[in-house]
């Protein structure tokens, strides 16, 4: 009898909750909250769907040119919705600063394409590369190295197997401060006219020095002197290696002032350009205001890999710099 009666109670008071007019109101005020917050989401939202194609850039495949021969791909552009709204929900309103993008990839890449030499990356990436043939020069090799960290730039240093050899500890010294090795041969042959088996020779025999110093793989090959002939691009791709040459020749062989380097540097430079020098006085002169000049022009200064990669850089969405998160 005594559980009925409470049962009963508690029957009653939980129907006297239901249908008080404060508990009525309460719930009502919270669901008028839960509208308002819906109108205002769907509001935003949508206006960042609409606007989101304004910003939309596709994707570009890489392709065979007819003068610059293989040219890499660049990622497209596409407003992240959901999380541009995350940014821009506190305030309730639309700001492009706060917009959030992914890349999206091209269908074709370097990789799918067939052997051919590489000249420049892709023209849109505001990228350049320094690329640094070493087969002798070592006493300039320190000062390059102090620079090129002094603004946190990496290079990419094509090494002569036969130099490598002789000069393991500047080799790992290279490495060891973050810059990418390439393969530049092992003797500094004429690629142009010696046999397939020696063009393998040279490719295989510098591979293996410079794993043996490094222990890492090796992506990319820079013919000695720019000589190649399509043979040697083919053996180089069955050896993994990809066939680089150059956009812009400092020529700091023949000695130029640093001035005169610099104004044939910047004079040529462009998005994607792939800028060749060796370990050399002019070069070690002029580096600090090289790097500078490029910055000041808006270029970022990546490696090889990076410059090549269809990957686009921050500084080209233009928009909310800094507060970008990529997905991919």
């Amino acid at each position: 009898m005594k559980k009925i009666t409470s049962f009963s109670i508690i029957f009653i008071f939980a129907i006297y909750l239901v249908n008080n007019p404060l508990t009525n109101q309460y719930v009502i005020g919270l669901k008028s909250d839960s509208i308002i917050v819906m109108k205002q989401k769907d509001v935003l939202f949508k206006e960042i769907e609409s606007k989101s194609e304004d910003y939309y850039i596709p994707p570009q495949d890489a392709k065979i040119d007819r003068v610059w021969k293989a040219i890499p791909g660049l990622n497209g552009l596409k407003v992240d919705i959901e999380a541009s709204y995350k940014k821009m929900k506190p305030n309730g309103v639309f700001s492009e600063e706060k917009l959030v993008f992914h890349q999206i990839q091209p269908k074709v890449n370097l990789s799918d394409l067939p052997p051919n030499p590489i000249y420049k990356g892709h023209p849109d990436k505001q990228m350049v590369s320094l690329l640094i043939n070493v087969a002798w020069g070592n006493e300039y090799l320190t000062d390059m190295l102090a620079t090129l960290k002094k603004h946190n730039v990496s290079a990419s240093f094509f090494l002569e197997g036969r130099w490598a050899q002789n000069n393991p500890e500047l080799a790992r010294m290279i490495e060891a401060a973050g810059h990418e090795i390439g393969n530049h041969s092992f003797t500094h042959p004429n690629m142009e006219i010696i046999s397939s088996s020696k063009t393998r020779e040279e490719i295989q025999k510098t591979n293996e020095v410079i794993k043996a110093i490094t222990e890492k793989p090796i992506k990319w090959f820079a013919p000695p002197s720019g000589s190649y002939r399509n043979e040697t691009v083919q053996i180089a791709a069955e050896e993994k290696l990809g066939t680089v040459m150059w956009t812009v020749d400092t020529v700091d062989w023949k000695k130029p002032s640093p001035e005169q380097l610099l104004n044939r540097v910047m004079s040529k430079v462009d998005n994607g350009s792939m800028i060749l020098m060796h370990p050399t006085d002019p070069t070690a002169k002029s580096l600090n205001q090289l790097i500078l000049q490029l910055k000041q022009r808006g270029f970022q200064i990546g490696t090889v890999s990076e410059l090549l990669s269809s990957e686009r850089t921050i500084d080209y969405y233009h928009l909310g710099k800094g507060n970008n998160e990529e997905t991919n």
